[in-house]
């Protein structure tokens, strides 16, 4: 059976589904036909815009013909972006425009940044367009029913959920629609769950896996200066100190600026990483020579853990997670670890308090003490072990 492999890239600042396969000329021919299908000779591959509707007509049309996708790389993206069904912003009228233009400004006035401004625009877009005539009579009622719906419908993450909440508590703000009570709008809780982190040897077996110079210098900055992904692709090479071993990490989350350390061990990678691509401006560039896609990251990064057999699910921020982990079993102290990743508040950081191995390790299981007991009063069979076939 024939793999097709999804993937997520930018065209012109748009979202797009890149299908990648072995070349095969009768399912080359099938493929170019589809409707709206367009050629990349960027990423030497047929792609469609990036929607809900597509990847679903992609997946349905293909597996008919007996095809085997692979759409793992699209899936970190579910959580992080908000699709919008196709057409939605065309339907809106022009008052609907206007009152969405309207919250936009309101956003820019409270100097949101921009990926919050195009997050909450979005929410407010589809729930004026779930609206329809009814924005005068908006209830809590309402805003339950489009939740109910869109969102949790849908089976959103819960970070997305809390985030539409949000976005509509702006808006009524804004509004401030006579029967609506925004402030008995509910979020669902937080998730609590523990980070994924990776042992210091899987890092090891992903760098070596890592066979692309650019993805490895990435992979490996990722990990040994602990950055978010958004921070790596806007990163200027202007801001990085080989000389004092630091980077400067200008407007990152929460509008602030740090310094992070530079693993010594980095900089060979890097130079010969520099000297080899040669990019301009970012420490890493797209082709056309602007900033590198954080999809393409993902892409590459999941390709790589296939690769050194990890079976676990890693991200970009899986590396970060590793790196304040590892800190800590090395006996960082919190503070400077959360200095370094630029938290705003310690629980942030406590997180990784819970996943740490350095004082578990020194427990000791009761099975294991169990067996040690038994091994010590039994003489005839001082070492006693599970493995053994029990019938020997």
């Amino acid at each position: 059976m024939r793999t097709i492999r999804l993937f997520a890239f930018k065209h012109r600042d748009e979202l797009q589904i890149g299908i990648t396969y072995k070349f095969d000329f009768e399912l080359n021919e099938f493929i170019k036909n589809m409707e709206g299908m367009r050629w990349s000779r960027t990423y030497s591959c047929f792609y469609l815009p990036y929607s809900f509707n597509n990847k679903k007509r992609i997946y349905t049309v293909l597996k008919k013909i007996g095809c085997i996708i692979d759409y793992s790389a699209l899936k970190d993206l579910k959580t992080e972006t908000v699709e919008t069904p196709e057409g939605e912003h065309s339907n809106l009228n022009p008052q609907q425009l206007e009152i969405l233009e309207e919250f936009q400004n309101y956003l820019n006035g409270q100097r949101f940044s921009k990926s919050t401004l195009k997050t909450y625009t979005t929410f407010v877009q589809r729930f004026i367009a779930f609206q329809k005539d009814k924005l005068e009579s908006i209830t809590n009622r309402s805003i339950e029913l489009f939740i109910e719906k869109e969102i949790a419908g849908k089976n959103y993450a819960i970070s997305t959920h809390r985030q539409c909440v949000s976005a509509l508590k702006h808006f009524a703000a804004l509004h401030r629609f006579p029967e609506l009570e925004a402030e008995q709008i509910s979020s669902p809780k937080k998730s609590k769950f523990l980070p994924v982190v990776l042992s210091k040897e899987e890092v090891i077996d992903l760098l070596r896996a890592t066979q692309n110079l650019k993805h490895r210098a990435i992979f490996a900055l990722l990990y040994s200066s602990g950055l978010r992904v958004g921070e790596a692709v806007n990163l200027k090479q202007k801001d990085i100190d080989i000389d004092r071993r630091q980077i400067a990490i200008r407007g990152a989350k929460g509008r602030k600026d740090r310094i992070v350390i530079m693993a010594e061990s980095f900089i060979p990678l890097l130079l010969n990483y520099l000297e080899t691509y040669r990019p301009k401006t970012y420490f890493v560039e797209s082709p056309q020579g602007g900033s590198y896609q954080t999809s393409s990251i993902r892409a590459a990064l999941n390709h790589a853990c296939k690769l050194a057999n990890i079976k676990k699910r890693v991200t970009p921020h899986t590396l970060r997670h590793s790196y304040a982990t590892h800190m800590l079993e090395n006996g960082i102290d919190l503070r400077h670890i959360q200095s370094l990743l630029g938290h705003s508040k310690p629980e942030t950081t406590m997180i990784y308090t819970h996943v740490t191995q350095k004082e578990l390790m020194k427990i000791t299981s009761p099975l294991d003490v169990s067996l040690k007991a038994l091994s010590n009063s039994d003489k005839k069979d001082g070492n006693m072990r599970l493995s053994r076939n029990i019938s020997d």
